[in-house]
Protein backbone atom coordinates (compact mmCIF):
# COMPACT_ATOMS: atom_id res chain seq x y z
CA UNK A 1 0.00 0.00 0.00
CA UNK A 2 3.05 2.41 0.76
CA UNK A 3 4.57 1.83 -2.61
CA UNK A 4 1.49 2.44 -4.08
CA UNK A 5 0.86 5.76 -3.01
CA UNK A 6 4.27 6.87 -3.36
CA UNK A 7 3.91 6.45 -6.91
CA UNK A 8 0.59 8.37 -7.05
CA UNK A 9 2.39 11.15 -5.07
CA UNK A 10 5.76 10.61 -7.49
CA UNK A 11 2.83 11.33 -10.47
CA UNK A 12 1.03 14.19 -9.25
CA UNK A 13 4.55 15.90 -8.35
CA UNK A 14 5.65 15.35 -12.08
CA UNK A 15 2.00 16.46 -13.36
CA UNK A 16 1.79 19.35 -11.29
CA UNK A 17 5.55 20.51 -11.71
CA UNK A 18 6.43 22.96 -15.02
CA UNK A 19 8.79 21.97 -17.19
CA UNK A 20 10.87 24.53 -17.67
CA UNK A 21 11.83 24.85 -21.27
CA UNK A 22 15.20 27.04 -21.67
CA UNK A 23 16.14 28.40 -25.01
CA UNK A 24 19.78 27.88 -25.77
CA UNK A 25 21.74 30.78 -26.65
CA UNK A 26 21.41 29.77 -30.48
CA UNK A 27 18.36 29.78 -30.51
CA UNK A 28 16.95 32.76 -29.68
CA UNK A 29 14.96 34.81 -32.04
CA UNK A 30 15.92 38.60 -32.64
CA UNK A 31 13.26 40.88 -33.87
CA UNK A 32 14.25 44.08 -34.61
CA UNK A 33 17.06 43.57 -31.87
CA UNK A 34 13.81 41.93 -29.26
CA UNK A 35 13.37 39.07 -28.11
CA UNK A 36 9.47 37.90 -28.30
CA UNK A 37 9.28 34.90 -26.24
CA UNK A 38 10.77 34.35 -22.79
CA UNK A 39 13.73 32.09 -22.69
CA UNK A 40 12.88 29.98 -20.06
CA UNK A 41 9.12 29.93 -19.65
CA UNK A 42 9.08 30.72 -16.09
CA UNK A 43 8.71 34.47 -14.79
CA UNK A 44 12.03 36.78 -13.67
CA UNK A 45 12.50 37.55 -10.32
CA UNK A 46 13.10 41.02 -9.74
CA UNK A 47 15.25 40.78 -6.92
CA UNK A 48 17.48 38.02 -8.54
CA UNK A 49 17.79 40.55 -10.87
CA UNK A 50 18.90 43.17 -8.78
CA UNK A 51 21.66 40.41 -7.60
CA UNK A 52 22.57 39.63 -10.58
CA UNK A 53 23.16 43.51 -11.95
CA UNK A 54 25.16 44.28 -8.71
CA UNK A 55 27.37 41.34 -8.49
CA UNK A 56 30.60 41.64 -9.73
CA UNK A 57 31.02 38.22 -10.76
CA UNK A 58 27.66 37.93 -12.62
CA UNK A 59 26.16 40.94 -15.11
CA UNK A 60 27.84 43.62 -12.83
CA UNK A 61 25.82 46.36 -14.97
CA UNK A 62 26.19 48.99 -12.46
CA UNK A 63 29.84 49.25 -13.44
CA UNK A 64 28.95 50.72 -16.56
CA UNK A 65 24.94 52.06 -15.63
CA UNK A 66 23.58 54.55 -12.64
CA UNK A 67 20.30 53.39 -11.31
CA UNK A 68 18.86 55.37 -9.04
CA UNK A 69 16.40 52.70 -7.71
CA UNK A 70 19.79 51.10 -6.27
CA UNK A 71 20.92 54.20 -4.41
CA UNK A 72 23.19 52.25 -2.01
CA UNK A 73 25.21 50.84 -5.01
CA UNK A 74 29.46 52.17 -4.41
CA UNK A 75 30.83 53.76 -7.30
CA UNK A 76 27.97 53.77 -10.15
CA UNK A 77 29.49 53.68 -13.58
CA UNK A 78 28.89 56.78 -15.64
CA UNK A 79 29.79 55.45 -19.24
CA UNK A 80 26.72 54.21 -20.20
CA UNK A 81 23.22 55.42 -20.16
CA UNK A 82 21.36 55.58 -16.89
CA UNK A 83 18.71 52.88 -16.64
CA UNK A 84 15.81 54.62 -14.64
CA UNK A 85 12.75 54.55 -16.80
CA UNK A 86 13.85 51.63 -18.70
CA UNK A 87 10.68 50.19 -18.31
CA UNK A 88 9.21 52.97 -19.90
CA UNK A 89 11.20 53.29 -22.89
CA UNK A 90 11.69 49.72 -24.10
CA UNK A 91 8.86 46.63 -24.24
CA UNK A 92 9.79 43.49 -21.65
CA UNK A 93 10.71 42.24 -25.73
CA UNK A 94 12.99 44.59 -26.11
CA UNK A 95 15.38 44.97 -23.12
CA UNK A 96 15.06 41.03 -23.29
CA UNK A 97 16.90 41.65 -26.66
CA UNK A 98 19.53 44.28 -24.84
CA UNK A 99 20.29 42.31 -22.14
CA UNK A 100 20.71 39.13 -24.15
CA UNK A 101 22.60 40.57 -26.69
CA UNK A 102 22.55 44.38 -26.94
CA UNK A 103 24.67 44.54 -30.77
CA UNK A 104 21.42 43.48 -32.17
CA UNK A 105 19.82 46.97 -31.40
CA UNK A 106 22.43 49.13 -30.68
CA UNK A 107 25.52 48.64 -33.79
CA UNK A 108 28.83 49.51 -32.39
CA UNK A 109 27.55 49.19 -28.91
CA UNK A 110 30.61 48.22 -26.17
CA UNK A 111 27.74 46.45 -23.95
CA UNK A 112 28.53 42.87 -23.47
CA UNK A 113 26.30 40.16 -24.76
CA UNK A 114 25.50 38.85 -21.93
CA UNK A 115 23.21 35.29 -23.75
CA UNK A 116 25.94 34.77 -26.73
CA UNK A 117 28.38 31.31 -26.82
CA UNK A 118 30.07 32.22 -30.29
CA UNK A 119 30.94 34.85 -33.01
CA UNK A 120 33.38 36.74 -30.54
CA UNK A 121 35.87 39.06 -31.76
CA UNK A 122 38.83 37.89 -29.72
CA UNK A 123 37.66 36.12 -26.12
CA UNK A 124 40.36 35.58 -23.74
CA UNK A 125 40.72 32.43 -22.00
CA UNK A 126 41.49 33.20 -18.82
CA UNK A 127 44.51 34.87 -18.22
CA UNK A 128 46.54 32.57 -20.97
CA UNK A 129 46.62 35.85 -23.65
CA UNK A 130 44.98 33.07 -26.14
CA UNK A 131 41.39 32.95 -27.44
CA UNK A 132 38.90 30.97 -25.62
CA UNK A 133 38.11 27.69 -27.53
CA UNK A 134 34.05 28.21 -28.88
CA UNK A 135 31.48 27.49 -27.80
CA UNK A 136 31.93 29.78 -24.36
CA UNK A 137 29.54 29.40 -21.64
CA UNK A 138 27.28 32.58 -21.97
CA UNK A 139 28.07 35.34 -18.87
CA UNK A 140 24.36 34.60 -17.37
CA UNK A 141 22.02 32.19 -18.10
CA UNK A 142 18.39 31.95 -19.51
CA UNK A 143 17.04 32.48 -15.70
CA UNK A 144 19.46 35.17 -14.89
CA UNK A 145 18.38 37.26 -17.96
CA UNK A 146 14.75 36.70 -17.77
CA UNK A 147 15.59 38.24 -13.87
CA UNK A 148 17.65 41.34 -14.85
CA UNK A 149 14.69 42.09 -17.46
CA UNK A 150 12.18 41.44 -14.70
CA UNK A 151 13.91 44.23 -12.97
CA UNK A 152 14.40 46.68 -15.26
CA UNK A 153 10.96 46.47 -16.55
CA UNK A 154 9.78 48.10 -13.05
CA UNK A 155 11.69 50.91 -13.17
CA UNK A 156 9.29 53.91 -14.76
CA UNK A 157 10.23 57.85 -14.84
Amino acid sequence: MNSHLWRVSAMVTVIATPAICETAPKDVSFAEGAVEASLTGVPGDPANGVKVMTTNALGNCVACHQIGALPDVEFPGTIAPPLDGAGDRWSEAELRGIVANAKMTFEGTFMPAFYKVDGFVRPGDGFTGKAGTEPLAPILNAQQIEDVVAFLVTLKE
